[in-house]
């Protein structure tokens, strides 16, 4: 029954391909298809019995009529349309079951996002800003300002600002930003600022790693914290009044040059490097675009073939990134953390066979001093005399035993049989990974 609804499913997107290759593509990338369909009808009139090989052959015919549009696809003159037609039922007859995206899986080297870092002044603040007296950078930096624009404060003048404050500036710069566009900042004080509530930020220049200025800042902040205090010192603080963001705060200055459009070739980076995905991804690939077009570099990095055009490796990587990969299983592992008790064990967890008991001892120390109280016209003394009452006791915990490839169900279950809490159940992975019968590795953080 899962064979023939793949099969069903397979011939309704060859369908869909070929209606859009018929309104799309031109006279021979409609033969093509043609070709295609009727290797899958012929295939399938032989009854269910051939699922596999008749799922398989629009496929592969599919791939040869890539492979032979591909090679033209780098030359001037070459349809582009019929490409990407073919592309697109290629991609729709070939789609596994149970997977991912490529651009989930992975990322192209060289197209990545870069840090920007300003210094810069938040001024109007009600009588919230610095203590000048406890950080003179923002008095330097005010008097230098005002040097700029021909006002020059006195030598020796006690300058007390409190509605203004020195504040750092930083922002991401996302790939291919482009002069005019803008981008979020985030401004956080660096003295000794109570909030920047209400402040505006005064023109800041972001710069990068190389010393570069990529954007200029400017704009009223938005603080989503407060703080308030009273005359007898009573306080009451809100979030985190000393940092705020600026929507669209900065305007982008130069764009960062990006390795994208050079080349023949473009590397994909996994996000989890794995040798399984890695080959997944290599086979998927050339398995749509003919061979040796993906190469694996390593577990985390592949090589693609491109073409030179950047508006057609544009419409080549929107193409690839829609690519349907099944990823690899991540190692086992189980995390904890100590500090909080949290637990998270993975799903690829096994247990070899071992019988495991955890109880607790508690011993009670109690002190009940006895007053001697002497009899009247004897002569004796009010005494004190010490009574100590010891007890223990030993929590009974049943032993319960792992058989051989327990899974993560069967552990969850028995440990909840015992009632172990989270400390008791770190002491028992710990105990097991001892022994050498935990599959998996034991990560604290």
């Amino acid at each position: 029954m899962k064979s023939w609804l793949i099969q069903s499913f397979s011939a309704v997107l060859g369908r869909l391909a070929h209606l859009y290759v018929q309104v799309t593509a031109s006279g021979s990338a409609r033969k093509a298809f043609a070709t295609t369909s009727q290797a899958g009808r012929s295939t399938r009139s032989h009854g269910f019995k051939d699922v596999g090989r008749s799922a398989s052959t629009p496929v592969g015919a599919c791939r040869r009529q890539f492979a032979l549009a591909h090679r033209g696809y780098r030359h001037r003159g070459a349809n582009d349309w019929l490409l990407l037609a073919t592309m697109l039922g290629c991609m729709l007859l070939s789609l596994p079951t149970q997977a991912e995206r490529l651009k989930d899986l992975a990322s192209i080297q060289g197209v990545r996002s870069n840090q920007l870092i300003g210094y810069g002044l938040v001024v109007g603040l009600n009588g919230s800003g610095d203590q000048t007296t406890q950080t003179p950078f923002t008095v330097q930096t005010f008097n230098n300002m005002l040097a700029q624009f021909g006002i020059k404060v006195p030598p020796g003048g006690n300058v007390q600002l409190k509605n203004v404050a020195a504040v750092s500036v930083h922002a991401e710069l996302p790939p291919f930003a482009k002069p005019g566009q803008t981008i979020d900042i985030t401004i956080s004080s660096i003295g000794n600022a109570k909030s920047l509530r209400g402040g505006s930020l005064l023109m800041t220049p972001l710069k990068g790693i190389d010393g570069n200025v990529y954007a200029i800042a400017q704009g009223n902040l938005v603080v989503g914290g407060f703080d308030a205090s009273g005359a007898d010192g009573s306080r009451i603080t809100v979030n985190v009044p000393s940092a705020g963001r600026i929507p669209g705060g900065a305007t982008v200055e130069r764009p960062v040059p990006s390795g994208f459009d050079q080349g023949n070739y473009l590397t994909l980076n996994l996000n989890r490097p794995d040798f399984t995905t890695a080959k997944n991804i290599v086979d998927q690939i050339n398995d749509l675009l003919g061979p040796g077009v993906a190469q694996a570099i390593d577990g985390g990095s592949i090589r693609v073939s491109a073409p030179l055009d950047p508006n057609q490796r544009v419409d080549y990587l929107s193409i690839l990134e829609n690519l349907q990969v099944e990823a690899g299983k991540a190692v086992a592992k189980v995390i904890i953390n100590s500090r909080t008790g949290t637990i998270v064990i993975g799903q690829d967890v096994k247990v070899q066979p071992a019988a495991v008991t955890h109880g607790s001892l508690t011993v009670t120390i109690t002190e009940d001093p006895i007053v001697s109280q002497p009899e009247a016209l004897s002569g004796g003394q009010t005494a004190v005399v010490p009574r100590s009452r010891v007890g223990a006791e030993e929590e009974a915990k049943p032993m319960f035993k792992f058989g051989p490839g327990t899974s993560l169900d069967e552990i969850v279950r028995a440990v909840n049989q015992v009632g172990a809490a989270p400390s008791d159940l770190m002491a028992i992975l710990e105990a097991l990974k001892q022994a050498g019968a935990l599959q998996a590795d034991l990560i604290v953080i």
